[in-house]
């Protein structure tokens, strides 16, 4: 029986779960983001995230600790110096999951997986750097020729 079991095993052992985990950690801080299986992203998102915070408070301790992770110099680099600078402000949901349909060969569930604050399509920065002027509510009114609703106004010469 798996009472309280939350983690999902993804059908491999321990250790090669551990392996694969850091692997594809590597990948999507290196290139922002992967296509995977949905469930190999719902597994990846829980063992990158609690990194990327950690990413956030460039402390010898915290590298180190991420270290023990990932073991790859280059991706903790990045993680330290490129994502956190994106992500500081951010409390969490660091990651984002894109269903894409099914496999063909196994009509396996598959998904992108990515840092949101690397995707230009869904967040309100330009590519220059300046920042969108949100737009100011106008009134549901319905506009007619130069006159306004319920007012004449009439000039007399």
């Amino acid at each position: 029986m798996r009472h309280g079991d939350k983690i999902n095993n993804l059908g491999r052992k321990s250790a090669h779960r551990k392996a694969m985990l850091a692997n594809m950690a590597i990948s999507l801080i290196e290139h922002k983001r992967i296509f995977t299986t949905l469930a190999k992203a719902k597994a990846l998102r829980l063992y990158v995230e609690p990194l990327i915070t950690k990413g956030k408070v460039d402390s010898q301790h915290n590298r180190r600790t991420v270290y023990a992770y990932l073991q790859n110099k280059d991706a903790i680099g990045t993680l330290f110096k490129d994502v956190a600078a994106k992500v500081g402000e951010r409390k969490g949901g660091y990651t984002r999951i894109i269903k894409t349909g099914n496999r063909q060969g196994d009509a396996a569930e598959m998904a992108l997986i990515e840092l949101v604050d690397f995707n230009e399509i869904y967040t309100n920065t330009k590519p220059t750097g300046e920042a969108k002027k949100p737009k100011t509510r106008r009134s549901r009114a319905k506009k007619t020729d130069g006159k306004t609703e319920g007012k004449e106004t009439t000039t007399e010469e």
